[in-house]
């Protein structure tokens, strides 16, 4: 499936891009795809991959009640850190109902044992999200800079919840990849033809309740977790903050999962997945690049496509010659903001977006930078697919690049190749997002949003009845 593309950005440049999908069928009746990927210095890279398309899953909805406020327990304590590490499972079961009111009751009947191969698996930060609505006196008065990222030890986020006190906040299985995994996973669990996605993580937690209740969250959003909890771990949380001009701040304190290593388990894991997805903050954390780096190694040794997240403007320069290490050798996707973008090139403020991902495009196969407002860009060897942003009144910012990414994946797992179509479903996505408080793609936003998608993919002309 090969498709050019007359780019709006630029005037005579004509961009061709082929993501192709050749079926087969094997012992196992199960459906193989050929992705290749044209390296923008003209060699093909070529990327093995089973059971992308076939197959059906049986849904099945039950409710949930007994929903209270966040702060009946994170503020009934006087404060000194110890408060999450002391509830049990039930009291952060109950907190957790409130992030996604009942979205987490769409389950699509999960099996005990694990698919042949994983369409995606994620390797990063396996964090519990606590977020609610502040004011800018609230931060100023806790000298917090608004709109950043700061990393706070265990004390320091006792503090904080004790300052929350009497606020309404909400819980959630976190972190920026396990949003784009989460919504990736709704988008491919009710399509009209193809069977539903198996999404995987991989990452570290403790073998306390906020672990627990993190890989029950991720179960019940029907990403399996599949990392075993450290014993004795603690945990890491994110404490999300933001102001009514949908800006964010966040607090994160790590613990057990700034632990991130490379064993048999995670190789096993990564020998039969399709797409590998790195989280760019996972460069922050000490010896991890080894873990990155043996992890990239693996993927590309079994056929797997290689997605980077770049994460933070800040990550990326402190970690500048490792991303690079891992961007130019390894990866086949990267996703990026524009500030991002213009990092990972060294450009000043004053570069346009433009210019930045169609300089990536020259070392990345297939690079996808947001601008917010401003829209987004699609980047294949050496050009820019410009794509409009769509319409939204903006109140909680948190999560649209992450939501963005899982639009970008699930076209490209459903052997998509109009990327101007793709990246119009990624910029829907986002700002649905956008629109609502909270960072996760609600249940029935991805059904509408996958149906919308297969019309369109009939529409175009684009079979969607392989491996049916």
């Amino acid at each position: 499936m090969a498709l050019s593309l007359l780019s709006p950005v630029s005037i005579s440049a004509s961009l061709s891009f082929t993501l192709s999908a050749i079926t087969a069928t094997s012992n196992n009746n199960a459906s193989s795809s050929l992705y290749s990927l044209y390296h923008p210095k003209g060699t093909l890279r070529t990327r093995t991959a089973t059971s992308f398309f076939g197959g059906s899953g049986n849904l099945r909805i039950d409710s949930m009640a007994d929903k209270r406020d966040l702060c009946l327990v994170l503020c009934s304590t006087n404060g000194g850190g110890g408060e999450l590490d002391d509830m049990d499972e039930g009291e952060i079961e109950r907190i957790g109902n409130q992030d996604e009111e009942d979205d987490d009751d769409f389950i699509i009947g999960h099996s005990n044992t694990s698919p042949e191969r994983w369409d995606v698996l994620g390797l990063g930060q396996a964090m519990v999200d606590f977020s609610g609505v502040v004011d800018d006196e609230f931060l100023e008065k806790l000298g917090l800079e608004k709109g950043t990222r700061k990393l706070i030890n265990h004390e320091e986020r006792g503090k904080l919840l004790q300052a929350m006190d009497g606020c309404s906040y909400k819980a959630a299985a976190g972190g920026s990849l396990s949003n784009t995994l989460v919504a990736l996973a709704r988008l491919g669990s009710h399509s009209i033809v193809d069977r539903p996605l198996n999404v995987a993580m991989a990452g570290s937690i403790g073998g306390d309740p906020l672990g627990s209740f993190y890989g029950t969250k991720l179960r019940r959003a029907n990403v399996n977790f599949l990392s075993a909890p450290i014993k004795d771990g603690t945990t890491g949380t994110v404490i999300v903050l933001t102001t009514p001009d949908a800006q964010r701040t966040m607090l994160a304190y790590q613990g057990t999962s700034s632990v991130v290593n490379y064993d048999s388990c995670l190789a096993s894991l990564i020998s039969k997945t399709n797409v590998f997805v790195v989280e760019g903050y996972l460069f922050e954390l000490p010896d991890t690049i080894r873990t990155i780096t043996k992890a990239c190694e693996e993927a590309h040794r079994n056929g797997a496509l290689v997605a980077v997240t770049a994460s933070d403007v800040s990550c990326i320069e402190r970690h500048y010659d490792d991303f690079w290490d891992i961007v130019g050798n390894y990866a086949d996707i990267v996703f990026a903001n524009s500030d991002e973008a213009r990092a990972f090139c060294h450009f000043s403020a004053e570069e346009s977006p433009i210019s930045a991902t169609r300089y990536m495009s020259h070392f990345v196969p297939f690079v996808s930078v947001t601008d917010g407002i401003n829209g987004s860009y699609i980047g294949v060897k050496g050009e820019a697919i410009y794509i409009p942003p769509s319409p939204c009144v903006p109140v909680d910012t948190c999560g649209a690049g992450d939501a963005y990414a899982s639009g970008i994946l699930y076209g490209i797992l459903r052997g998509v190749s109009d990327l101007k179509g793709m990246g119009d479903m990624a910029a829907t996505i986002a700002a649905t997002v956008v629109g609502q408080q909270g960072t996760r793609l609600r249940v029935q936003d991805a059904v509408d949003l996958a149906r919308s998608h297969a019309y369109r993919l009939k529409g175009s002309g684009v079979r969607t009845d392989i491996g049916s």
